[in-house]
């Protein structure tokens, strides 16, 4: 329901979501702070009570924060490889069926091309809307069928229709991991977890006996960190979603190649 977010460039987003922890803070300083008051006991030491529960919370929900941070970028990262073999591995099987004889030469190039003209105009604008692309799977079939129709006529060309036959699964199996991970993301149950604990750590704030100016400052700082921590982890979260996707700029550089036979 928040994937609307990807729709923003980055920097807006980051205003936005660190301005919503900011603004929600500020909001319960002047008018929710005066009622959790008022069930807190005027006691000398309530502040350092306060500090104590604040700092013991913020050690889980600071390794909360920490590990799901690193979990993104390590899943962004696994994807960005995924997405580099997977073009690595095309740009060899593009050069193993050039050596092909006409008129299968030919003929596998264009099919090649057109299969990649799709993933890049086509099948990665669907990616960027969560949605796998289900149409390359008739481009590949079609590829294979002419690949396998090649009949080789000496042992050099046995080689090398084996070695392209090799390079053809290697993609196929590159291609279904990334398809795979067009869904990936963090559990929503955990995204519940994040904002409940942003809201208990901002309420703990609230509950301190100290002038409204301080308050707000105080509150202020912590709440555009938080922010901006669940910022850093929801823009990389979907890896193939918003500004900072991964681009397919590999398939692209593969396509002006393929132009160009």
């Amino acid at each position: 329901m928040f994937f609307w977010i990807y729709d923003v460039p980055s920097t807006t987003l980051a205003l936005m979501i660190t301005g919503a922890f900011v603004g929600f803070s500020w909001i319960g300083a002047v008018f929710i702070r005066p009622i959790l008051r008022a069930f807190l006991r005027k006691r000398a030491d309530i502040n350092d009570l306060i500090g104590y529960m604040l700092s013991c919370f913020g050690v889980f929900y600071g390794l909360l924060l920490g590990l799901l941070a690193v979990a993104a970028y390590q899943n962004f990262s696994n994807v960005e490889t995924i997405v580099s073999k997977e073009a690595s591995t095309l740009s060899a099987l593009a050069r193993d069926v050039s050596a092909y004889p006409e008129p299968d030469r030919t003929n596998l190039i264009w099919l090649l091309r057109d299969y990649t003209r799709y993933v890049v105009h086509y099948a990665w604008p669907s990616q960027q809307k969560g949605i796998i692309p289900q149409e390359g799977n008739t481009r590949m079939i079609a590829f294979h069928e002419q690949l396998i129709r090649f009949e080789p006529r000496s042992p050099g060309q046995e080689i090398l229709h084996a070695e392209a036959l090799r390079q053809f699964n290697n993609y196929l199996e590159a291609r279904r991991m990334r398809l795979f991970s067009v869904t990936t993301s963090i559990p929503g149950v955990m995204w519940a977890v994040v904002l409940v604990g942003a809201l208990m750590n901002i309420a703990l704030i609230w509950m301190f006996d100290m002038k409204l100016t301080n308050h707000l400052f105080l509150g202020g700082i912590l709440s555009a960190f938080m922010g901006l921590m669940i910022f850093l982890i929801a823009s990389l979260d979907n890896p193939f979603r918003g500004e900072l996707s991964i681009s397919p700029a590999p398939f692209q550089d593969i396509l002006t190649h393929l132009m160009e036979e």
